[in-house]
């Protein structure tokens, strides 16, 4: 009910520009381009160091400045009407990564959100990955790419915050952290899954679950993400 009270507040009460503050508008012009990387597209991105397991990781902008504010917009203070840009951001990263082969054969891409704490679902009123992958899903249609939604994973026990850790601590953090259920490991046998995330960091969480998916015999063709650090970019110009 809290995440229907906030969309109901949406069409009634001003808002202010979620990344710059511009008054009486949700998103700006000028922060949307932002969303787009000045219109640069999505791109590989590679964390250092590399954790085992990773797949290839597309990226639709680096987090910072205006795409950090609209992200903990949609996340944290329940702006949910941003899904919708933030949707087509990873749809964008997804795009560049079918570009280079990813998925391919085998019906349709299967998304397959990373899952947040269930106390974190409650506490903010909705899934923010989720949502971005079904506003993702709707965008990837209608540019006639075939392509579902797929919550197969779940949270086995409860990890810490991530906050603060080191790229080695996140990764004992998250070990063995997520799942698949049984019903969800039928439906992803003999289709390509591509990880979707709303931000990668030290990949220690996407390698996790990339490993759930594959214990369940499940194929990861890949992952992409809304944002990574811009040092994550640096490696395509090398």
């Amino acid at each position: 009910m809290r995440g229907v009270w906030r969309e109901l507040a949406g069409l009634v009460l001003p808002v202010d520009c979620a990344g710059c503050g511009q008054p009486r508008t949700e998103l700006c012009a000028a922060c949307h381009r932002a969303l787009w990387r000045g219109g640069r597209g999505a791109a590989r991105v590679r964390p250092r160091p590399v954790p085992a397991g990773l797949p290839r990781v597309w990226a639709g902008a680096p987090y910072a400045d205006e795409v950090r504010a609209v992200l903990l917009a949609h996340k944290e203070r329940g702006a949910l009407r941003l899904a919708a840009p933030l949707g087509a951001v990873l749809a964008g990263a997804v795009l560049a990564g079918v570009a280079r082969g990813v998925g391919g054969g085998g019906g349709p891409l299967v998304l397959v959100p990373v899952p947040s704490a269930r106390r974190a679902v409650a506490g903010r009123g909705h899934d923010p990955v989720r949502r971005i992958a079904l506003a993702a899903s709707a965008e990837l249609r209608r540019r006639g790419l075939a392509v579902r939604v797929l919550a197969g994973l779940r949270q086995r026990r409860v990890v810490v915050d991530q906050a603060g850790l080191d790229a080695r601590q996140r990764l004992v953090n998250v070990a063995g952290a997520l799942e698949v259920p049984s019903t969800a490991g039928r439906l992803l046998a003999g289709a390509p899954a591509l990880l979707v995330d709303d931000l990668v960091t030290t990949g220690a969480t996407l390698a996790e679950a990339a490993r759930a998916v594959r214990a369940a015999g499940g194929r990861v063709a890949g992952a992409a993400v809304v944002a990574a650090p811009g040092s994550s970019f640096s490696f395509n110009s090398t």
